[in-house]
């Protein structure tokens, strides 16, 4: 499953370069995440019942060209890898045009809430990285 968010880029996220600061992006990713997230039905409380917690781990991400104020941009997510405790979903911002103007694989891990200790991710998650025929 694959989710796509909508966004315009502010004045607020503008950096002295003109640009969206490096850091607005992880930001962008992490809107994306969520958006991705509420579309499996996996909202904060889904994962409080299950007696979990996500943790982001790793983000790699490539600038491929800035962002300027005013662009309309779409952050899309969808699932990549499943390991035993962790999982990779691939992201990527694009303009309008569809030219990806940044990418990035973010790998989080499940955590069990009371012993804070990873732990094997549960069905209701997994289910959205089985590989489609």
């Amino acid at each position: 499953m694959k989710s796509s968010l909508p966004i315009i880029v502010r004045s607020t996220e503008i950096d002295i370069n003109g640009h969206v600061n490096n850091a607005k992006y992880l930001e962008y990713f992490e809107w994306g995440r969520e958006e991705w997230y509420e579309l499996c039905e996996l909202p904060y409380e889904a994962f409080e019942s299950m007696d979990i917690q996500t943790v982001t781990v790793n983000i790699n991400v490539n600038y491929r060209k800035e962002c300027r104020q005013g662009d309309k941009l779409t952050v899309t997510c969808q699932p990549e890898k499943m390991g035993r405790s962790s999982y990779v979903l691939k992201q990527e911002i694009k303009d309008e045009r569809g030219e990806v103007r940044a990418d990035a694989f973010v790998t989080s891990v499940t955590m069990d809430r009371s012993t804070r200790k990873s732990r094997e991710v549960p069905d209701e998650l997994r289910k959205f990285f089985a590989i489609e025929e």
